[in-house]
C-alpha cells in the first residue's frame, strides 16, 4: 500500500512539476493569474466542502474569491473595498435563501473565512511574479525545500511534539529543520536567480521555512475542526489542492513583504 501511494505521488510530481515550471517562466503573467485563481477556486471549494457549506453560499464565496484576482488585474487599489462587499453579498444570500435564522454565523463563517484565506493570500505571488518569474521559483523551491527538511529531520531525530494536539506528527526538531531547509535553499537558489543579498537570502529563508510550519498547522487545524484526514483527494496520492499549497499560503505574502524592503 505505501509503495502504491509513493509511486502515485512520483507519478505525479513527474506530470505536473514540468508544466508548472513552464507555466511560471513562460507563459505570460496574465496567463499565471489565471492559473493562481483557478487554484484558488479549487482550494475554496474543498475548504467549503470540509465545513458542509451550503452549495450556494459556497458558489459565491468562490466567485467572490475570483473577482479578488480580476480585480487586481485591472484595478488594484479596489481591492481593498472586496472584504466589505463579500460579507454583504454572503450574509445578504444567507438571509434571502434560507429563512430560518438559526446557525446563520455558523453557515456564514465558513465561507467569510474561505474567501480570506485562500485567494487573498494566494494573490501575493500575483505581486511576485510581477517583479520576476525567479521569485515564484525561489517561494516554491524553498517551501518544498523546507517541507523535505522538516520531514526527514523530523523523521529520523524527531523527539519533543511540536503541537500534538494539532498536528502529533511534527515536532520540534523538524521545525528547526523546516528553517535550516529554507535558509540552505534560499542561499542557493538565491546565488543562482536572484541578485540579493546573502543576509536578505538568509532572512528571506528563515522566514519562509518558519512561516511553512505555521501555514501547514493552521490548515491541519481546520481539518481537525472539519473531522477530515485531507481536504480532498483531487490529487492522487497527496490529498486535495488545499493540502499542498497550505504552507506557500502564508509564505507568499512574507515573502513579497520582504521583497518591499529590499
Amino acid at each position: 500500500m505505501a509503495r502504491s501511494e509513493n509511486a502515485k505521488r512520483l507519478i505525479v510530481a513527474v506530470l505536473v512539476l514540468p508544466v508548472f515550471y513552464l507555466a511560471v517562466t513562460k507563459f505570460p503573467p496574465a496567463l499565471f493569474l489565471i492559473l493562481l485563481a483557478a487554484v484558488s477556486v479549487l482550494a475554496q471549494i474543498e475548504f467549503y466542502a470540509m465545513y458542509e457549506t451550503k452549495k450556494p453560499l459556497a458558489l459565491i464565496g468562490a466567485l467572490c474569491g475570483v473577482s479578488v484576482f480580476i480585480t487586481a488585474f485591472y484595478h488594484q487599489p479596489a481591492i481593498y473595498y472586496l472584504p466589505p462587499i463579500a460579507f454583504m453579498l454572503i450574509s445578504s444570500a444567507r438571509l434571502f435563501l434560507i429563512r430560518e435564522p438559526s446557525s446563520s454565523l455558523k453557515d456564514i463563517s465558513p465561507v467569510i473565512i474561505g474567501f480570506l484565506y485562500i485567494p487573498h493570500l494566494l494573490l501575493a505571488q500575483w505581486y511576485l511574479r510581477l517583479q520576476g518569474y525567479e521569485w515564484i521559483l525561489f517561494l516554491y523551491g524553498c517551501v518544498w525545500a523546507s517541507d523535505s527538511t522538516a520531514y526527514y529531520i523530523g523523521k529520523k531525530m524527531g523527539k519533543k511534539k511540536l503541537y500534538k494536539e494539532v498536528s502529533p506528527n511534527k515536532t520540534v526538531e523538524g521545525a528547526f529543520g523546516s528553517i535550516a531547509g529554507g535558509i540552505l535553499s534560499a542561499l542557493l537558489l538565491g546565488k543562482l536567480m536572484l541578485n540579493a543579498p546573502v543576509h536578505v537570502l538568509m532572512l528571506a529563508g528563515a522566514a519562509v521555512g518558519a512561516i511553512t510550519i505555521a501555514g501547514d498547522l493552521v490548515e491541519s487545524m481546520f481539518k481537525r475542526d472539519a473531522g477530515v484526514k485531507d481536504s480532498g483527494s483531487f490529487i492522487p496520492g497527496h490529498g486535495g489542492i488545499l493540502d499542498k499549497i497550505d504552507g506557500v499560503l502564508f509564505a507568499g505574502p512574507v515573502l513579497y513583504w520582504i521583497t518591499l524592503a529590499l
